[in-house]
């Protein structure tokens, strides 16, 4: 039996069983060895065409990257062009746009790189419609714009299907979950939580799939089987979203009121054909992205207040000297600052102080 026959009747075995407490295990194993097998295959398959296969690139640019993902004629092009003065092509059917096409947002100081892909339809991370090309682009965002229109807003589940089927975990993180190979002494797993999803039992049955005998697992979270196996494989991607519903000057005020109560996810209603909420837009796509503004003063002069460095909230002094230059972290001495993330103006910090929205930094080289 072939490696896509295996697979199709272990996910034949997964359909026909029941999902409850009594089943986890169970189910958790059958994905762990489907995830393995996939992987095989897709590593055949790499093989046999000589490389890394086609996948849509771009060169990413700015302070952060968003992708915009959404089915076709959605209006991705649109919104575009409205927030960065882009020129995509815009037409009332499917498939107008069939390349990757930046833009650049500029919103209080940042410089956001906005990537309106090719509209994806269901099965695209299966091949369709080029889809794994693609969605390829979404594993390289900073943030995905998840974009339905307000008379599909189901469609963004289908949007979050085709993300989990390619390694990208939409607004989830890393479990805390370590695993260490040992020599000997079989697989010794710590819990530090309490688990409620997994057993010990099935931890070990899930990890000799991957052949991991001799280990030593110490969980810091109450994670479920999938996400145990996503540590296994190495290989997935956490990205934040943000869920935009287009469309809305088409209905009335009580239709998106009743869309709200169906789902349970939270979206910012918008039209952009006719810009309504675009600026509330680059608000919540900078608070999402979680930039902050710091302000370079110059040896004996004053801060420059006009041009902000911008940087991800959490990022170290070592990561400023990179984006300014790389051999920037070679020459430097010491760092001092003025602002919330030192005790006193002028601090002296090291490489990994992490700086706070606003602070005033002087490299002495």
């Amino acid at each position: 039996m072939g490696i896509p026959e295996k697979i199709k009747k272990i996910e034949e075995e997964i359909s026909r069983t029941p999902v409850n407490k009594g089943t986890e295990r169970h189910l958790g194993v059958l994905k762990a060895r489907r995830a393995r097998l996939q992987e095989e295959l897709e590593a055949i398959s790499l093989r046999k065409s000589g490389g890394g296969g086609a996948g849509y690139t771009v060169r990413k640019d700015g302070d952060a990257t968003i992708v915009l993902l959404g089915l076709p004629s959605v209006g991705k092009s649109t919104l575009l062009n409205h927030l960065t003065n882009s020129n995509s092509k815009v037409g009332a059917y499917d498939f107008t746009t069939l390349t990757v096409i930046p833009g650049m947002l500029s919103h209080n100081s940042a410089r956001i790189q906005i990537l309106d892909i090719p509209g994806i339809i269901r099965g695209a991370s299966k091949g369709r419609g080029l889809g794994k090309r693609i969605l390829s682009t979404t594993r390289s965002a900073d943030l995905i714009l998840l974009m339905v229109d307000v008379f599909n807003p189901n469609m963004r589940e289908v949007l979050l299907d085709e993300l989990r089927a390619i390694g990208v975990r939409p607004d989830e993180h890393l479990p805390y979950i370590r695993i260490q190979k040992r020599g000997s002494g079989g697989v010794i797993i710590t819990d530090l939580v309490g688990m409620t999803h997994m057993d010990s039992e099935g931890i070990k049955e899930i990890l000799r799939e991957y052949r991991y005998h001799n280990a030593r697992v110490v969980v810091r979270e109450d994670a479920t089987y999938d996400q145990l196996i996503d540590v296994l494989l190495r290989n997935r991607i956490y990205v934040p979203t943000l869920t935009v519903l287009n469309k809305v000057d088409m209905v009335e005020a009580h239709d998106i009121s009743r869309i709200r109560g169906e789902f349970d996810f939270d979206f910012l209603p918008i039209s952009a054909d006719t810009d309504y909420n675009l600026e509330l837009l680059k608000d919540w796509v900078f608070n999402k992205l979680d930039l902050i503004k710091l302000y370079m003063k110059p040896r004996g002069e004053a801060p420059d207040f006009e041009e902000p460095l911008i940087i991800r909230n959490g990022s170290t002094i070592g990561d400023v000297t990179d984006k300014i230059h790389r051999g920037l972290k070679d020459e430097l001495r010491y760092t001092r600052i003025w602002g919330k993330s030192v005790k006193h103006g002028g601090q002296k910090v090291r490489l990994s102080h992490r700086p706070m929205d606003e602070d005033i930094l002087t490299f002495f080289t």
